[in-house]
């Protein structure tokens, strides 16, 4: 068996840059349920389940998935600084036990827009954001690890005798994954995390970061895991994969004058993430990087982060992106432009091929 995971993304309702969400409110009950059960059909291991100052609660939406799953694992983002580390360990431990064990995760999100974290009134600076996501997984893990109560006191957290009676209900543990590219953002990750997670960069720049991120980590004597996400475009054929990007840009470009400026994705949008940076400065570089990634979406949509596409054939879009497999990636989060059908139809394509290319790597010592 291969050792990649392929994550998804749910979201409370049916909506994309190229999609305007059919109702106002922010929970479709049905729609996150079928969403979330196609998941777990298509052999997804994992779903992000994002999270910003206007969105649904995370936590609850991931109870809600994994009941409505047998095999289905989540991803829940964060961001530190509104929940104190102790009550975040006892809710994902909680969860953890709840759901059979090994199918719950954490994913911490420092913040990269300045005007979003205000609006949960966070007002402290980005590098402070960084070092108070450093306390705040040191704390966790201790809370999830530590037989007897313990003391702690650092810059942003102070606790006497903080204990769980709750832990992971695996040996697995509660993976903590982290994401972020400025300076500190990379020290904080190579030292705290078990999985960093990249936006879908081109290969050579990718490389690039791997590099930065597990020299870092070497300082401390660890190693860490990749994953890498992207936004796949898949049709029968290139032309027909090509058009179809040409179609989702042109759905998306429609959009655009009646964006909410609200939306992370809307063009404007304010994030000061260094990760989503690079991506607009590749971006209007030049639209196509190594063959078939499409930066059209992300130079549209702004800031928002994830919005890269590898284009092609099913064929063509898994060998490209298992060339980052061969550059340390094991983990792969795709998401759609058109969110549900998308999964269904990788989940007969693209996931089975994924891990078959990853497979006959490992055979043949790739």
């Amino acid at each position: 068996m291969s050792n990649i995971e392929v994550l998804g993304m749910v979201g409370t309702r049916e909506e994309s840059e190229a999609m305007a969400a059919d109702t106002e409110d922010g929970i479709d009950v049905d729609y996150l349920r079928r969403f979330a059960k196609a998941h777990d059909e298509a052999g997804f291991d994992r779903v992000l389940i994002g999270y910003s100052s206007t969105s649904p609660d995370g936590m609850a939406v991931a109870a809600d998935v994994l009941n409505q799953t047998k095999k289905l694992g989540v991803l829940i983002a964060h961001r530190p600084g509104f929940v104190t580390p102790t009550l975040q360990a006892r809710k994902v431990g909680t969860l953890d036990q709840l759901s059979g064990g090994g199918r719950v995760a954490i994913h911490h999100i420092s913040g990269g827009s300045d005007f979003d974290q205000r609006r949960d009134g966070d007002y402290i600076d980005k590098e402070a954001r960084y070092r108070r996501t450093a306390e705040f997984i040191q704390v966790l893990r201790q809370t999830l690890d530590s037989t007897e109560p313990f003391d702690y006191e650092g810059e942003f957290y102070k606790f006497d005798q903080a204990y769980s009676t709750v832990r992971p209900a695996s040996p697995a543990g509660i993976p903590i994954y982290f994401g972020g590219q400025s300076p500190i953002a990379v020290e904080v990750g190579a030292k705290h995390t078990d999985v960093f997670m990249l936006f879908g960069e081109p290969l050579e720049q990718t490389a690039e970061r791997i590099a930065v991120i597990r020299a870092e980590a070497e300082k401390y004597g660890r190693t860490v895991e990749f994953s890498l996400s992207t936004r796949p475009i898949v049709a029968d054929t290139e032309d027909g994969a090509w058009k179809r990007a040409q179609e989702l840009y042109d759905a998306a470009a429609a959009r655009v004058p009646d964006a909410p400026t609200k939306a992370l994705w809307a063009p404007g949008a304010s994030n000061a993430a260094v990760s989503a940076q690079r991506l607009q400065e590749l971006a209007h570089a030049q639209d196509v990087y190594d063959e078939r990634l499409w930066m059209g979406m992300t130079k549209l949509a702004g800031p928002g982060g994830n919005s890269t596409a590898p284009v092609g054939t099913v064929e063509q879009v898994s060998e490209a992106l298992l060339k980052y497999y061969d550059l340390g990636v094991t983990k792969f989060l795709i998401r759609g432009f058109d969110p549900l059908n998308d999964v269904i139809e990788w989940g007969e394509g693209l996931v089975p091929a994924l891990r078959a290319g990853a497979q006959n790597r490992l055979a043949v010592g790739v």
